[in-house]
């Protein structure tokens, strides 16, 4: 079932970390296990923000040997950054288990990542100019909450809700997905990918990593390797139609666009509101309607159809 909704402020921020706690709260009923935030800040020049958790949630309640291993693990990511020259130039422990680091760093993006991630518990949620990827297990409120987003100010972001279905319940199956590792490239979905396997081989063989078994992996590593060629958001989006096989309606964010795809069976809902400053999508009407004070007028859009829209 699942629970997917996007907004975009052309021309202006907002408080996106509220609207987006307010319109995955209405999705509640569409996903409980787990809830995910893309957002997008102000990027820096020269710096990145790195999203990044050394356990599980549910790993806390093994006892006291698990926050000496949190300790250990924390402070081997930091070694191995110093290492590769990161420069880090402010850390937050956010939970017990979920860091957010501001860095400089002009080095390879995928050895910092591998590095980071052959640390043992270790996985990266993000790593952006401007994007800034939270997810964890619980409702939009408990999530919002935890992580502090709710006075979150930027220009975009999307979130998802999940029902958990072929996968476990656990932050590494959540969305968004981080297209790993690829800057400021995240993917909420609805539905399922019938050629996950093939996909996913194919793109391992373009020395691609994935870092869960969850289909909606696939859709953002397929589109940033598609961009990594040279080819735009949106004709990635379209090739990807034909090319991902499943029932789906998707949506992807990059450091200055919003998109969404609608297979051509349509089987996924998909709502949308639209005026000269904000786009605002959603699987339900009532989300959208959740961060209106007044009347608005919604569409679905049609079968096998992408739309792209800019800051």
């Amino acid at each position: 079932m699942c629970g997917i909704a996007g907004i975009i402020h052309r021309g202006k921020s907002g408080d996106v970390g509220r609207e987006m706690t307010s319109m995955l709260k209405a999705l509640k009923h569409r996903g409980p296990d787990s809830t995910g935030f893309a957002l997008y800040g102000t990027p820096v020049a020269k710096e990145h923000i790195i999203r990044f958790k050394v356990a599980e949630q549910e790993d806390l309640a093994k006892g006291f040997h698990i926050h000496k291993d949190i300790e250990d693990r924390k402070a081997t990511v930091d070694e191995r950054m110093r290492g590769l020259g990161v420069d880090i130039l402010a850390e937050e422990a956010v939970t017990e288990y979920a860091f957010r680091y501001r860095v400089k760093y002009d080095g390879d993006m995928r050895r910092l990542a591998d590095f980071i991630e052959d640390v043992e518990g270790a996985e990266i949620l993000s790593i952006g100019e401007a994007l800034e990827l939270v997810k964890d297990l619980g409702d939009a409120d408990v999530v919002s909450q935890q992580y502090d987003l709710g006075g979150f100010i930027g220009t975009h972001g999307i979130g998802h809700t999940r029902m958990a279905t072929e996968s476990d319940v656990d932050i590494r199956s959540a969305h968004p997905y981080w297209a790993y590792p690829f800057k400021d490239v995240a993917v909420v979905h609805n539905g399922q990918l019938t050629n996950y396997w093939n996909g996913r081989r194919a793109l391992e063989h373009r020395g691609h990593r994935f870092m869960s078994n969850c289909d909606s992996e696939l859709i953002a590593v397929y589109l940033a390797d598609k961009m990594d060629q040279g080819i735009d958001l949106k004709q990635a989006m379209t090739d990807s139609l034909t090319e991902l096989d499943g029932v789906f309606t998707y949506v992807v964010t990059t450091a200055d666009k919003l998109g969404m795809a609608k297979d051509t069976m349509a089987a996924k809902p998909m709502v949308l509101y639209e005026d000269d400053e904000t786009v605002v999508l959603a699987s339900e009407e009532a989300a959208i309607r959740s961060i209106f004070p007044h009347e608005i007028d919604t569409f679905d859009p049609y079968e096998g159809e992408v739309r792209v829209w800019q800051l």
